[in-house]
């Protein structure tokens, strides 16, 4: 007997996510990663014809919850810009029925920026005093929230090229997520002194180079899902001590990885470690005698464990 999954809007997923401890979930899938109760595939990129986009598919299992899903995320070049859209689909593996279509655009979003604030607090300084962000848009607040309470911030700085220019109500819709929050004006500004930066951008090129920054600190990337996307340049891996989200997959994807790899002589092999390793204790936090880079491309099981989380609060 087939069943039909309930359809979940992105407004419905948001609602439901405030009931979440989005954290907590994504510690306990690394720490499934590493024991062998999960299963995260290399996620699978589907190129359309003639430049017209793509389809990404990231896909996930979760043993202990009996659940597999898939998120696919279309990236459609159009003359005004291109679109993107996410939906994420789960199923039971107990049954083989699905279980949740979810629009994943909160999921994407959340998962996202809790991914880094994992990766944050696991790796940042245990005194670091100052962060900076790099970005506006929603990826980059929603960076702010799960990271703000992670360290005893002195000053949090956010810089995004063209954002002075925005509405008041936009500025506020940022300061307001911290008191401690400064908008600066210039890049450098943000930067000065700044113990994590976060970049936070939809940048297909580099936006930062390490080497302009005045002391070690930890480095945290997302990028896009444009071809080749990164957001350092890549020949930078070879001066820092890099982390990722999860090495079986992510150096295949990253942008800044395979350029790295292919152009200058940087190795997937010198990875230092990942959020398994890192949050099952296989790794020491770096020392920082050189800046310290983590890479997230974002991993179906994030999305298939949000949405199993929130599947389990609908029902």
């Amino acid at each position: 007997m087939t069943s039909t999954p309930h359809v979940m809007t992105q407004a419905q997923a948001r609602a439901l996510l405030e009931n979440v401890d989005v954290l907590q979930i994504l510690r306990k899938l690394f720490r499934g990663l590493a024991a062998g109760q999960a299963v995260q595939p290399p996620q699978q990129w589907v190129e359309f014809p003639q430049g017209a986009g793509d389809f990404i598919n990231y896909l996930g299992v979760l043993a202990e919850d009996q659940v597999y899903g898939v998120k696919t995320s279309p990236y459609i070049v159009r003359e005004q810009g291109p679109l993107v859209t996410a939906w994420t689909l789960l199923m039971s593996m107990r049954t083989g029925q699905p279980l949740l279509l979810c629009d994943a655009a909160e999921l994407t979003t959340v998962r996202t920026a809790a991914t880094t604030a994992v990766a944050v607090d696991a790796l940042a300084p245990l005194k670091a005093k100052r962060l900076a962000v790099i970005g506006s848009g929603a990826v980059a607040r929603a960076h702010v929230q799960y990271v703000k309470g992670l360290r005893d911030w002195q000053a949090i700085s956010l810089y995004s090229p063209g954002l002075k220019a925005k509405s008041a109500a936009v500025l506020a819709s940022l300061t307001d997520l911290d008191p401690r929050l400064q908008i600066t004006d210039t890049l450098e500004a943000a930067l000065h002194d700044a113990d994590v930066v976060m970049l936070c951008t939809s940048s297909g090129k580099a936006v930062l180079d390490p080497q302009t920054l005045g002391k070690p600190a930890l480095i945290t990337s997302i990028s896009t899902n444009a071809p080749r996307a990164h957001e350092v340049p890549p020949p930078s891996l070879n001066d820092m001590d890099v982390f990722c989200d999860y090495r079986q997959t992510t150096p295949g994807s990253a942008g800044e990885m395979l350029i790295a790899a292919e152009q200058h002589g940087w190795e997937p092999s010198s990875i230092v470690g990942d959020l398994p390793d890192l949050l099952s204790e296989r790794v020491a936090r770096p020392n920082y005698e050189r800046h310290v880079f983590f890479r997230s491309i974002g991993l179906g099981l994030e999305d298939v464990a949000l949405a199993n989380a929130l599947y389990r609060l609908h029902h």
